[in-house]
């Protein structure tokens, strides 16, 4: 589910649902901006564009102040220069930590905690990486070093590090325009073809990190008497079968990756280039496995349809940058489903574990909306052949 940020811009939402009305009309040509407005409130896990509006109506202006003297020591420790306003959080704590904006005498920064980084890294090699995708061309909001040399720093408690602000529009949800999804396609490959050696596979894409069951998850979150037991009861059928997406298939070789090539990820800046973000979960993975966790995550729509000219045009812009394709099959999208299984088990952790009417309620919100919009394997397979077997030269647009 997409999450508010913590002082939502209507302006911001608005242009979001022209994005996604785009991607719509690939699949849907008579769809309205209502029709992607309807679409979007879903996505955020609310019933109708009204609702959406009244939650960012009741949200604005709630964003949180950090304490002064730790903008002083963040700003000390990396050399941002001197605060000049409040550090305000940008939006609700992930499963990695919180955002932050923090405007200094030099401009404005983006800092963010990184306590639950999985894996644990000292953020070394993930800046180095960063740093050679944008030699390469990828742009993306620079990371920046702190006065020791070091990517990240240990403050009050907490792990912190700084990225320049990038001024761009709100993040994209999916399915959005043919154009959009090749600069996705050429944005990996631009990373892919750097080939930076991977020791091995991200444990969170390759192994179900949890040791219960799904029909025994649920039994446990029924006994708990949540709103959203039975709907983990529903699908358990499709989350099991998505535990054996590629099991006993072949690992092709690893290299560095983005690890979350995501719409939540990617943001357009000024003349509409493809900002990629989200660069804390890199690591290592097999090319055709990010590849086709990109397809899932920008080509299939909430409701489980597959956006053919939108896949299409990902791996034309992939293959017009690397020169060809890794091999391909649904087997590839073992990594899309073992992140997805993983990450649906830790989130039922953290809404068992809320507390407070709103933390509670959000709770309630994402476990509904995650655990009804579930890909399958029959899914996976679509988008492959979406991709794979159309005629024709890419969209214009896409070319461009």
């Amino acid at each position: 589910m997409k999450t508010l940020p913590d002082n939502p811009d209507l302006g911001h939402l608005r242009r979001q649902a022209k994005d996604l009305l785009a991607g719509l009309r690939d699949t849907e040509p008579r769809v309205t901006l209502a029709g992607a407005q309807a679409s979007l409130a879903e996505q955020y896990g609310f019933r109708t564009w009204a609702d959406l509006k009244a939650e960012v109506d009741r949200r604005r202006g709630r964003a949180e102040i950090a304490d002064p003297a730790l903008a002083r020591q963040l700003a000390a420790r990396f050399g941002l220069g001197e605060v000049t306003g409040p550090m305000r959080s940008v939006a609700r704590p992930d499963e990695m930590g919180r955002r932050w904006s923090l405007e200094t005498d030099r401009g404005r920064w983006a800092p963010r905690t990184v306590d639950d980084v999985f894996p644990v890294t000292d953020g070394e090699a993930n800046t180095r990486f960063q740093q050679a995708a944008a030699r390469a061309g990828v742009a993306l909001p620079a990371p920046v070093r702190s006065r020791s040399g070091a990517s990240v720093e240990s403050i009050e408690g907490n792990r912190w590090r700084v990225y320049e602000w990038r001024h761009s529009g709100p993040p994209l949800a999916a399915p959005v325009s043919a154009s959009i999804t090749y600069a996705v396609g050429d944005t990996i490959a631009l990373l892919h073809v750097l080939r930076l050696p991977a020791n091995e596979v991200c444990p969170w894409s390759s192994v179900r990190l949890g040791t219960a069951s799904w029909a025994e998850l649920a039994e446990t979150v029924a006994g708990k008497g949540v709103g959203w037991a039975p709907a983990l009861a529903a699908a358990v059928p499709v989350l099991s079968e998505l535990e054996k997406v590629g099991q006993g298939a072949a690992v092709p070789e690893p290299v560095l990756c983005h690890n979350n090539v995501t719409p939540g990820n990617a943001r357009l800046g000024i003349g509409g280039c493809l900002i990629l973000t989200g660069w804390e979960h890199a690591a290592g993975l097999p090319p055709a496995w990010e590849l086709c966790t990109a397809l899932a995550a920008w080509a299939v729509d909430p409701r489980g349809g597959v956006n053919v000219a939108g896949a299409r045009a990902l791996v034309d812009g992939y293959r017009a940058r690397a020169g060809s394709l890794p091999p391909l099959s649904v087997d590839s999208f073992r990594g899309a489903a073992t992140r997805l299984l993983n990450y649906v088990a830790g989130q039922a952790d953290v809404a068992l574990a809320a507390e407070g009417e709103q933390d509670q309620r959000y709770a309630d919100r994402n476990m509904r909306h995650l655990l009804t919009h579930l890909p399958s394997r029959t899914t996976y397979q679509q988008v492959l052949d979406a991709a794979l077997t159309a005629d024709g030269p890419a969209p214009a647009a896409a070319r461009g």
